[in-house]
This record gives structure tokens, sequence and C-alpha cells, in this order.
């Protein structure tokens, strides 16, 4: 590995660990609440709101981009609030709904877009290999004042105030590193640390969520492979591996008790 692949490799890793600093807490919420396929939603919707703003002729990185793809994410949580509250027991085939019709509507808007086909994927499995230091800044500061929120705030939260939290920080993630990413750093660690008992569930994520973007970036370095595709699977190499330690684990701390907190 060259110092030209580390000086590209290392915003990388960066932009990983501020994805996984409020992803972790956010998918054990989620994962909690029984609605897995939220942040594919919100991704989606925020990912039409690029597209939208990109339809119109805004840069890519302007702040009139940057207000699409909020506002638009921010009014998928809003409907998603709404319907929870209306029609609660059908909610996740609701979130499926929000996703596939965000889906469309953006192919829609990219059928006549020579580029669209490269947009799409961009959106899809993200650049992460081509973040800027300087780009992480901002998010760096948006993300710590959402953990800040969430572990201050969070029994104060209410479902609105969830659903509109997520959707910011969902909302940078996916012009950071992909839709793709963005569910699985928010998925497969909540998935790992469930059975390990509550007081180690964030560790146990953060844990999983951070050895699987090292082993991923190192092995896209190494072998010339997309990096947000081998991201996803080393991310669930971790979960595979976690999840027979804690079934062991706990029962040699705690014989005769659940390895379920």
């Amino acid at each position: 590995m060259n110092t030209i692949e580390l000086g590209i490799i290392f915003p990388a890793f960066l932009a990983g660990l501020l994805v996984l600093s409020t992803h972790v807490p956010l998918g054990l919420q989620v994962l909690n609440r029984g609605i897995v396929f939220i942040d594919l939603a919100i991704a989606q919707v925020a990912g039409l709101g690029v597209t939208a703003a990109a339809a119109f002729g805004f840069e890519a990185q302007g702040w009139r981009v940057q207000v699409a793809a909020v506002g638009a994410a921010l009014l998928g949580a809003l409907i998603l609030t709404w319907t929870e509250k209306k029609w609660p027991e059908v909610q996740e085939a609701l979130i499926g709904v929000l996703f596939v019709l965000a889906a469309c509507v953006e192919l829609l808007l990219l059928a006549n877009n020579p580029h669209g086909g490269e947009h799409l994927k961009d959106l899809l499995v993200g650049q992460i290999l081509w973040v800027s230091p300087s780009a992480l800044w901002p998010v760096a500061v948006l993300y710590a004042a959402a953990l800040a929120v969430w572990f201050g705030l969070r029994n104060r939260l209410g479902t609105i105030g969830f659903y509109v939290l997520f959707a910011l920080v969902v909302t940078q993630s996916v012009q950071l590193v992909g839709i793709y990413l963005v569910f699985a750093s928010l998925i497969v660690p909540a998935l790992a640390a469930r059975l390990y008992p509550e007081k180690l569930r964030l560790l146990v994520g953060y844990t999983v969520g951070v050895s699987g973007y090292v082993a991923g970036l190192a092995a896209s370095a190494l072998f010339d492979l997309p990096t947000g595709a081998i991201i996803v699977a080393t991310l669930v190499a971790m979960l595979i591996i976690a999840t027979p330690i804690a079934r062991c684990a706990p029962a040699r701390r705690n014989p005769g008790r659940s390895a379920v907190s």
C-alpha cells in the first residue's frame, strides 16, 4: 500500500467512523422499534431530493442540493411519523412503499439523463474513497450535535423527534457513503449487538462496525475491489463472527441466564 493509497483511504476511514458514530446507536433504536427499513426509505427519499435538485441544474455540492436533500428527508420523516400514528400495524409496509415510490420517481427523473446510471450508482454504493477531508468537518459538527441530542434528550424526543433526527443524520450519510452502506452501518452492528447484555451493546456495535470498515478498506486497497460493496461484505462477516461469541460468552459469565438482556 503506497502513500497515495493511504492518503485516499484515511479520509474514507474517517468518513466511516463518522457514519458509525451516529448509526450504531440509531440502529439499535431502529431494531428495537421494529422498523428496520426506515433507513432505506429515508435514504432513498434524500437521494430523490439530490436527484431532483440536479435535474433543475443545481451544482452537486451546492447548498441548494443540501437543502433539497434535507427537505425531502424531513418530508419523508414527517410522513412516516403520521403513518405510524394513523396505521401503526402496517408501518413497515408503508415504509417499503415510500422506498419503492422514491426509487421509481428517481428513475423517472434520470430517464433522459445521459449520466443517469452513474448518478444512480453513486447514490447506491457511494464514493467513499473520494471523500475530501474538508467535506468531513461540517458533517462532524452535525453528527456531534445529533449525538448530544440523542444521548441527552433521547427519552424526551418522542416519535417525531426521532424521525427528524434520523432524517438529518441519514441525509448526510447517504452523500458520504451511499445508500447500501448507510443501511449496513445501521443494521449490521445492531444485529451483532442484540444478543449481548444491554450495557455492552454500544461497545459491541462500534467494534463490529469499525472492524468491518477497516477490513473492507484494506481488502479494497489490496485486491482493487469496489469499496462500498466490500465494506458491506466485511461488516456482515463481522456479524457472523460476533454472533456465536455472544451465544457462548454470557453463558460462561452467568450460567442459567438468557443471553438476551
